[in-house]
């Protein structure tokens, strides 16, 4: 919520906050009538509050509106990006204590609810619909073509500051997209708060300031960079470019 702000200073976050804890007391609610081991049943009952009392859907008609990936705006919305509806279902499912998690599937967001031994990944974007390995083959070929095949690590699991950070890089790039390089400099230094020890948000803050011609902030960016990646092709790009702003000082 705290990142939705930053992003959206004028909107009303305490009303947002208030809706986080009123799905978590209906999820609560509803929990009450759902055996511990019916998994099936805490999916169709998590899909019925928030893509049916709630009225939650994918933005499929203006995906790329920044307001798809504000927080706020998408609870004011009900609308919204795969992983942005995906913190919203990962919130109500963990309110009554159901084991969730963010799914790193490439270019859509996905959701699983954890079972004994088991777990059913989740479409969010798409009302809620369980994927079994058919559906999730479809899923990938309709992302990255018709030879694309599902494996193994297109399911891991992503823990909350990895899922957060996919919300921020849905963020930065369309910041980027519009031209809006502050924007996305600004956006790519909250990512670097959260995940400090991630080199290519280094590298990426470092080029960003030196299109900025913001000097003595992408030497400092490309330093703690080669920190992190001393050695390869990434680090003699990355000390060239260093010997070129240091022209720039002289």
């Amino acid at each position: 919520m705290q990142l939705a702000r930053i992003e959206a200073p004028d909107a009303d976050w305490r009303a947002a906050s208030a809706h986080l804890s009123e799905l978590a007391r209906d999820a609560v609610e509803l929990a009450a009538d759902i055996a511990e081991d019916d998994l099936a049943g805490r999916v169709a009952a998590l899909a019925g509050l928030i893509c049916g009392r709630h009225s939650y859907a994918g933005d499929s008609e203006t995906y790329d509106d920044l307001a798809n990936v504000n927080l706020i705006r998408v609870i004011e919305r009900r609308r919204g990006l795969p992983v942005a509806l995906g913190i919203l279902w990962l919130h109500t499912a963990r309110a009554v204590g159901w084991g969730a998690h963010g799914v790193d599937f490439p270019a859509h967001f996905l959701v699983a609810l954890e079972g004994r031994g088991t777990q059913v990944a989740i479409d969010v974007f798409h009302g809620g619909v369980p994927l079994d390995a058919r559906k999730l083959r479809t899923l990938i070929k309709q992302v990255q073509g018709s030879k694309a095949e599902l494996r193994p690590d297109m399911m891991a699991a992503m823990n909350t500051r990895d899922v957060l950070l996919r919300l921020q890089n849905n963020i930065k790039v369309r910041h980027l997209q519009q031209g809006k390089l502050s924007e996305a400099l600004t956006c790519a230094e909250d990512m670097l708060r959260m995940a400090p020890a991630e080199a290519f948000l280094w590298r990426e803050t470092a080029l960003m300031n030196q299109r900025l011609d913001r000097v003595a902030a992408a030497l400092k960016c490309f330093e703690r960079f080669l920190a992190l990646v001393p050695g390869g092709d990434a680090a003699i790009r990355a000390k060239a470019a260093m010997d070129e702003l240091r022209a720039r000082l002289n």
